[in-house]
């Protein structure tokens, strides 16, 4: 009934913790698009690829005292904090789950500004199209974040290094 929740939890027991709301839905989606088999589904928002499905399942889990949010005050927004707690860990015990490793990948992501993951999963989320085609998407649907060509290349070999961890 809870495997979905039990893979989020699979997640986060891989990490010590996930410092905000918009990596964490970037996080996934780039995780789902290195075939790994999450299922929430995406659709492209202000910020990229964003999940309902997701912001409810981590909603659920904290609710269910499985996930710990903590919200902090910063300058002029407030930042979320996500760690897998005691009862999340005990529940993961009662569930085979069928996921790969995720260390590497999440440690990989979480070293990355949430900045770059937008851009990451952006990229990913128009990959069906040419090269080309994929940057002036994202210099178009993104142009506020002023991403330049080095940034493009970067969110290429970056792709590339994570679809090659097994």
């Amino acid at each position: 009934m809870l495997e979905k929740h039990a893979k989020l939890m699979q997640f986060f027991s891989s990490t010590e913790e996930i410092v905000g709301r918009k990596k964490l839905q970037k996080m996934i989606y780039i995780l789902k698009k290195c075939e790994i088999p999450f299922e929430e589904k995406y659709q492209f928002h202000f910020y990229g690829p964003y999940s309902e499905e997701l912001t409810l399942r981590v909603e659920e889990m904290c609710n269910l005292g499985f996930i710990n949010e903590t919200r902090e005050e910063k300058k002029n927004y407030y930042q979320y904090r996500y760690q897998l707690t005691e009862s999340g860990r005990e529940f993961l015990k009662h569930y085979e789950m069928n996921l790969p490793p995720l260390t590497r990948h999440i440690e990989e992501m979480n070293g990355r500004s949430s900045r770059f993951l937008e851009l990451v999963s952006t990229m990913l989320f128009f990959e069906d199209l040419p090269k080309e085609e994929i940057s002036e998407k994202v210099f178009t649907v993104k142009s506020a974040q002023n991403y330049t060509d080095k940034d493009i290349e970067d969110g290429w070999k970056f792709i590339e290094s994570l679809r090659s961890i097994h």
